[in-house]
């Protein structure tokens, strides 16, 4: 990742490879209107910048980007106007999404030096995290597997975050730029993970991918085997886990504050579903439904990603990040429809659909966390096509009874620029989940089955704060966009990330 520098106006006018300039669309219209940095920048270019723009297109709108050779008449080769579309919409995301698009774009054109004006005065500290996880979240590229790389050409490797005229760099944007570098690199290892095919990412190298990563962090991590699963009583997991030759994981990172009386108060407790792939078992999916499913770890990839700038944020309490790995795959030892399976609760399970497996391994892993009673619990899964129904591929499905957790966590997710919708938890459709010879099923009827899978999570974390994440849809981006590259997403790192901040902040606060 390149190396992130904080700079007063002035450092507009220093060498560098490229000058991004962000436009609303009043500014082409209003010059007074604009930024001094683009004001100054197309008087040294005798008026071209603006007039070459307009008569390519460029408005100001969004994900709008123009780029033009300076020809020595500026320190900088080249300046990129960026689009930032009506400038009282302007939020936070915007910048991240349009440093994401203009830090690829440089990169690709073999720019080492990215020099990105802030324009906005307001919330300087959330500009600079979003213009920091942006860019560096833009130039993400996953070739690891491609036996050519031009990596010459390709990389960034300073990136300038030039603050408006008059602010100055204080401890606070130095500690947001630090927290969305941070972020930024959990996220990316995320995405590696998820976009890594099943045969290189198993629960065994899922698990050590993690204890490298807790290890790297100051993380406190165990990683427990198939004897230890079954001591545990884990018939869910090892239900499903039963199919697969590769044994199955029950992985635990841990952050614990290094004051004794904060090592005392309740912990938040993360679970991430990791199914590190997904065959559907005898419910076995179509050709075009399994190509995907090394991606159905994702939630366990967001889960341990965001631990690693949680270690960096050090929160005033305890944090657990926890996951059941491992395959759903078809054989003879496989579980089948209409088995009978007991959780770690102590409640039986009818299985109806082997395709319905990460809300059982969830289950008894959600068990597993909430006997720590924690403050609140969070999981993370790509749980069910019946959010991507509701909600579309962009956004993560909410699920929730305890309205002080949901809305601190969609609060955390608008912050963090995570699309998330609440979606209701009716008791309505309970009895779907009644079955005749066990206590549950594992489904419901078709329709409402986003809403039946988060009930039947919620029977396994009794009365403990609970949100559950439906990310199915957006864990996978099909094309480049902002900052987003085509694969993982590690969705979910920076919701999380924000989720413990904002809690840390206050208990501070008292």
């Amino acid at each position: 990742m390149p190396k992130i520098f904080i700079a007063s106006a002035d450092g507009l006018t220093a060498a560098a490879d490229a000058l991004a300039l962000p436009v609303f669309e009043s500014d082409l219209s209003d010059p007074k209107a604009r930024l001094r940095a683009l004001r100054t920048a197309d008087e040294a270019l005798d008026g071209l910048l603006v007039t070459a723009a307009k008569q390519e297109g460029f408005s100001g709108k969004r994900d709008q980007l123009f780029a033009l050779h300076t020809h020595g008449k500026l320190k900088a080769t080249r300046v990129y106007l960026v689009g930032m579309g009506a400038r009282a919409k302007f939020e936070p995301e915007v910048l991240r999404q349009a440093a994401g698009a203009v830090a690829r774009r440089a990169a690709r054109s073999g720019v080492k030096t990215l020099a990105f004006a802030i324009s906005e005065t307001r919330n300087q500290p959330g500009c600079v995290r979003a213009l920091v996880e942006g860019a560096l979240l833009g130039t993400y590229e996953f070739n690891r597997h491609k036996t050519t790389k031009n990596a010459a050409k390709h990389g960034l490797k300073e990136l300038r975050a030039v603050l408006p005229e008059g602010a100055e760099r204080t401890r606070e944007l130095d500690h947001a730029a630090a927290l969305g570098e941070a972020t930024a690199e959990g996220a990316a290892w995320a995405r590696d993970l998820v976009n890594e095919p099943a045969n290189e990412v198993n629960p065994t190298t899922l698990a050590q991918a993690a204890s490298d990563w807790a290890r790297q962090h100051g993380l406190k991590v165990e990683v427990l085997g198939r004897k230890e699963i079954e001591r545990l009583k884990m018939g869910m997991f090892l239900g499903v886990a039963q199919g697969s030759h590769e044994e199955p994981k029950l992985i635990h990172l841990e952050y614990r504050p290094k004051d004794a009386k904060a090592q005392k108060q309740k912990p938040v407790a993360l679970v991430g579903k990791a199914i590190t792939f997904d065959s559907g078992g005898y419910s076995l999916k179509t050709q075009e439904g399994m190509v995907d499913m090394k991606s159905d770890m994702a939630g366990s990839a967001a889960v341990f990603g965001a631990m690693g700038a949680i270690a960096k944020l050090a929160p005033p309490f305890p944090v657990h990040a926890f996951a059941g790995a491992c395959e759903n795959m078809l054989d003879g030892k496989s579980y089948r429809l209409g088995d009978v399976l007991r959780s770690r609760l102590g409640k039986t399970v009818e299985i109806l659909n082997t395709d319905a497996e990460g809300r059982l391994v969830l289950g008894d892993v959600l068990t597993y966390a909430n006997e720590l009673q924690p403050a609140v619990i969070v999981d993370l899964a790509t749980l069910t096509g019946a959010c991507m129904v509701a909600l579309g591929r962009h956004v993560t499905g909410v699920f929730g009874d305890d309205d002080g957790a949901v809305w601190s966590l969609l609060e955390s997710a608008k912050t963090a620029g995570e699309d998330m919708w609440r979606m209701p938890l009716t008791d309505s459709l309970k009895d779907q989940l009644k079955s005749e010879i066990a206590d549950y099923k594992n489904v419901g009827e078709r329709y409402g089955g986003a809403i039946t899978a988060a009930l039947f999570l919620r029977e396994f974390v009794g009365q403990t704060p609970w949100v559950h994440l439906d990310i199915a849809g957006p864990s996978l981006s099909n094309k480049e966009k902002g900052y987003l590259s085509k694969g993982g997403t590690g969705v979910g790192v920076r919701t999380l990330v924000e989720f413990v901040r904002r809690r840390a902040e206050e208990i501070a606060a008292g």
